[in-house]
């Protein structure tokens, strides 16, 4: 399975899953990050940490580490 950190700017994925620690996804999910939801890779920092991603409207940056154990399917 792709990871969100694997995703390139501009495309359009949705979550499958969120794995790591239970605080880690707890947090994950408290920001919107949920099985089903849809984002957009907006920007990837000089050394691809934070990425910032478009989800549910706003924008969030993501730690490299977040986003490795985010499961996505690619859209677009």
């Amino acid at each position: 399975m792709p990871k969100l950190s694997e995703s390139k700017i501009g495309q359009k994925v949705k979550v499958l899953s969120v794995e790591g620690p239970p605080l880690v996804k707890q947090r994950l999910k408290e920001m919107g990050i949920t099985p089903g939801v849809e984002l957009q890779i907006v920007r990837v920092a000089p050394l691809a940490d934070p990425v910032d991603v478009v989800v549910r409207g706003y924008h969030l940056s993501i730690r490299k580490k977040e986003a490795e154990l985010i499961e996505v399917e690619v859209l677009s």
